[in-house]
């Protein structure tokens, strides 16, 4: 999956804040992901954030 910082995808489950986008803010052996609903920040496993995402709705160019 060609992700990258900047990219802001939407993922198969929400977030207890009702969200489902999340802006990505590091890329790596692990993600660094903000939700856009609340603001709070996560940090997952490349695998699991992978699994997880839906779509990719808008890419940084």
């Amino acid at each position: 999956m060609d992700l990258q910082v900047g990219d802001i995808v939407q993922t198969r489950k929400k977030h207890p804040c009702g969200s489902d986008q999340w802006e990505i803010l590091r890329v790596g052996m692990d993600f660094r992901l903000r939700c856009l609903g609340c603001g709070r920040l996560i940090l997952i496993p490349r695998l699991k954030a992978e699994k997880s995402i839906k779509k990719v709705i808008s890419k940084l160019l």
